[in-house]
């Protein structure tokens, strides 16, 4: 990995960079609260919230891989910022739907197509970022960093969007496009290394089979992605959070809110631990021992109809996902030289990223089928089956020991 210079290197950056993170973050998850009460009020039916993850995923599918090629080879900040405008053209076609008190989902539908077409530019040029705002010895520190500022975020906005909704649609999606806007001026801003391409006659679809190949020929960062993907897939207990609010815990918006916040409380504590206490020695084990956890946490959560049992569960889910996050992100970045950069991180956005809407669909479609406690909890031995067969798949990944060992 390239070092960045000393005149380069302000850490003024990293602190733009994070709070431009926690503000879209805040932006997502707020807008996130809002258009899954939206739709299930309006249609009453878990494939409704199936149907708002697969809408965002189609598009993140289609252009996450694409959008890492152009933010390999063009500046990866004005990409983002020109996604994160389109997030807030999002947010205020969102607005406009509530005011005109549209009476059918269908419209909504259309609109989070956009978002996630947005979401598959900003992903990529976002993910790539860090590795030039800082040198490779603090890169795991600022990963922690950036993960706990994020998490904070997740924790905000949720709760945020509860208490926001009560007020009405304006002040919710005004928001929204508030931090989505916000967000394009400081990435667009932000000074660090640049990084410049080397000419290649290769075509898009040769540069974007490079990332893929490469992805596929490390063994530790393939391992890394795919076993998050699973887990992610099969665990999407949070695509059903407006049915457990609703119907099964009885708690309201309110309620919904402190239970998309609580992952993110459990997330942003161990966030916070690992800034001051990065992990050194098996790191692999680590990151398979969190996976099962976040399975495990995912039944009790599943089988719960007690709401402070509910919001533990989701809050060790939370903390465990937190740590293969960490372990995943560090594994990533230091094994990925700066001409892969945006590629890899379409890949890793395609994977864990929009996997969360794939997900969403999932959860949605199978509580349809089987009914909602019973789709968490498969979901949850189905991830606790993934880790047993992951730790004989990637043996690699399983005895990594430390990042150095992993180091480009």
């Amino acid at each position: 990995m390239s070092e960045i210079p000393p005149v380069l290197y302000r850490r003024r950056d990293l602190h733009f960079f994070v709070t431009s993170r926690f503000i879209a973050t805040v932006a997502v998850q707020v807008q996130s609260v809002a258009i899954g009460w939206q739709i299930y009020e309006m249609e009453r039916t878990p494939l409704s919230l199936g149907l708002v993850g697969l809408c965002q995923f189609v598009p993140m599918f289609l252009l996450t891989l694409p959008a890492g090629d152009i933010t390999d080879r063009f500046n990866q900040r004005r990409v983002y910022s020109l996604a994160a405008a389109l997030q807030a053209m999002c947010s205020a076609l969102f607005l406009g739907l509530s005011i005109f008190a549209a009476h059918t989902a269908w419209a909504f539908y259309a609109v989070l197509v956009l978002f996630g077409a947005a979401r598959g530019f900003a992903g990529p040029s976002g993910q790539s970022l860090l590795p030039f705002l800082v040198p490779a010895e603090r890169l795991p520190r600022s990963i922690s960093i950036s993960s706990s500022t994020f998490t904070a975020a997740i924790i905000a906005g949720p709760a945020l969007g509860g208490l926001l909704y009560a007020f009405g649609p304006l002040a919710t999606y005004s928001l929204c496009i508030f931090g989505f806007a916000v967000a394009a001026l400081i990435v667009g801003n932000l000074g660090g290394r640049r990084f410049t391409p080397e000419p290649t006659l290769a075509t898009r679809f040769e540069r974007v089979a490079e990332g893929i190949r490469f992805v596929r020929s490390r063994p530790v960062v393939f391992g890394a992605i795919s076993l998050d993907l699973f887990a992610v897939l099969l665990g999407g207990a949070t695509a059903l959070l407006p049915i457990y609010a609703r119907d099964i815990l009885h708690v309201g918006p309110t309620g919904l809110g402190l239970l998309r916040a609580a992952p993110a409380a459990g997330a942003f504590v161990i966030a916070v631990w690992l800034t001051r206490h990065t992990m050194k020695r098996h790191v692999g084990l680590k990151m398979f021992a969190s996976v099962a956890i976040f399975g495990l946490a995912t039944i009790v959560f599943g089988l719960s109809t007690f709401f402070p049992v509910s919001l533990a569960a989701l809050f060790v889910l939370g903390a465990a996902d937190m740590v293969s996050v960490n372990v995943r992100s560090s594994l990533i970045q230091l094994s990925t030289p700066d001409t892969m950069r945006g590629r890899v991180s379409s890949v890793s956005t395609l994977f864990i990223g929009a996997s969360n809407e794939l997900g969403e669909f999932e959860s949605g479609t199978t509580a349809a089928l089987m009914g909602t406690v019973m789709s968490v909890v498969v979901g949850g031995i189905g991830t606790l089956a993934v880790v047993a067969g992951w730790m004989k798949l990637f043996p690699q990944l399983r005895r990594v020991d430390s990042f150095k060992d992993v180091a480009a």
